[in-house]
């Protein structure tokens, strides 16, 4: 039996009817679950003598509004943690769907694994995803006056406003953005016998 299948069969053994999908892929194990179950299942994943997922590597936000050119019909947000169990040498991605698209929320891991504190905030300050229950959810890349969520698909890519210092009022000042959105179309020119041709 492989290592990943090892794996998985463990997890069937302690999850039992928390598991969504449990997929093997690209020599990757993927566990999805509900969010009601997400903050126990990541308990059990710790805690559990067959699985021992000491560390939490990363936690990341996902959109999936675009997906599929836009055929997917699932749940818009998504939050990835990918974990690490030193003692058995084994990897795992733990996933779970935000069940209200209006508003992305599921618990916080920060109780599990205090390394989730700083992706969660990443994650609400990026994708506006709620981690219910994390002591200090707020930005920690965009200004604290920033409105949005820059990683959201609908997004402007140039944003709503910006922010310059005003020498005059001797303060920051924000303003509607003044960048036109414009096509920028790389013009080639080559050189007669360019590269011996």
């Amino acid at each position: 039996m492989s290592k990943l299948d090892t794996l998985k069969t463990s997890l069937e053994a302690a999850l039992g009817e928390r598991i969504q999908s449990l997929k093997t892929e690209f020599g990757e194990v993927t566990l999805q679950v509900r969010a009601a179950d997400y903050l126990g299942v990541a308990k059990t994943l710790r805690d559990h003598s067959e699985l021992r997922f000491e560390q939490l590597i990363d936690l990341c936000g996902i959109d999936y509004s675009s997906y599929k050119d836009g055929a997917y019909d699932g749940p818009r947000y998504a939050v990835a943690s990918h974990l690490l169990s030193v003692n058995k040498n084994w990897r795992l991605r733990l996933k779970v769907y935000c069940p209200d698209d209006d508003f992305p929320s599921v618990a916080a891991i920060t109780p599990i694994w205090n390394s989730a504190n700083w992706f969660e905030r990443e994650a609400f300050d990026l994708y506006g995803i709620i981690f219910d229950g994390h002591e200090d959810l707020r930005r920690i890349l965009t200004d604290y006056g920033f409105i949005g969520h820059p990683m959201r698909k609908d997004f402007p890519t140039s944003g709503h406003v910006e922010m310059r210092y005003d020498a005059e009022q001797k303060r920051v000042v924000y303003q509607p953005v003044t960048i036109e959105p414009r096509e920028i179309t790389p013009r080639i020119i080559r050189e007669d016998n360019y590269g011996g041709l």
